[in-house]
């Protein structure tokens, strides 16, 4: 199994925790994206979208990291990322997609560029778009996960699972805008749930090796 990532990358970290909690060591690729290395034709071979995380398990490549994830669940089933009930998958996956489908991809590299290059904002001008879309996309999240009284400790329940490994690397991304997370009460419960563990905290960007 060898795994394609960029420490800074929302979608590589979610990887990355997932591999913990799963407790697998896959080997790693590190793929920078500031020097254009996605773009490569003998990168975009293996993933035609020029982007991370990829996963080549052997048996074929996967991309996009809730695919990755859920395949690890499906092959790994232990600890399970998802609960057993079907009305309770759908609302963690729905948690999880916000933040995959909603939310991330407003603040990836190539859209920031793009707002650069077509729009002339400068850092401090894409770091406001973030923080506008970050921060919508967080107060739909801190309403779903506050008003679930009996909860736990994670967002669905007593054991992380999805929603969590989603919802930490957005927080690290919100700290990288300067995205305000004191409204963010039960966000911030459950962030402090998940940085005690060991598979999140080795998940980190800082801790991984290709940080700059």
């Amino acid at each position: 199994m060898r795994f394609y990532g960029y420490f800074r990358s929302s979608s590589a970290y979610r990887c990355r925790i997932a591999f913990n909690l799963k407790g697998i060591r896959p080997e790693t690729e590190f793929v920078n994206l500031r020097d254009g290395v996605q773009r490569l034709e003998s990168f975009r071979r293996m993933n035609p979208q020029g982007l991370v995380p990829a996963l080549d398990t052997g048996e074929g490549v996967l991309t996009q990291s809730l695919a990755i994830v859920e395949w690890l669940d499906e092959t790994h089933p232990a600890p399970p990322l998802l609960p057993p009930d079907a009305i309770a998958r759908a609302h963690v996956r729905a948690f999880a997609q916000i933040i995959a489908c909603e939310i991330h991809p407003l603040h990836n590299l190539r859209v920031l560029n793009h707002i650069k290059q077509a729009y002339g904002q400068d850092q401090d001008g894409a770091d406001a778009w973030c923080r506008r879309w970050i921060g919508e996309g967080l107060a739909a999240c801190e309403a779903i996960a506050a008003a679930r009284t009996h909860a736990g400790a994670f967002t669905f329940g007593d054991t992380p699972g999805l929603a969590d490994i989603c919802l930490i690397p957005q927080m690290f991304a919100a700290d990288r805008f300067g995205l305000d997370l004191q409204p963010f009460g039960r966000l911030r419960e459950i962030r402090a749930a998940c940085d005690a563990l060991p598979a999140f905290a080795e998940a980190h960007p800082a801790k991984q090796p290709d940080a700059v």
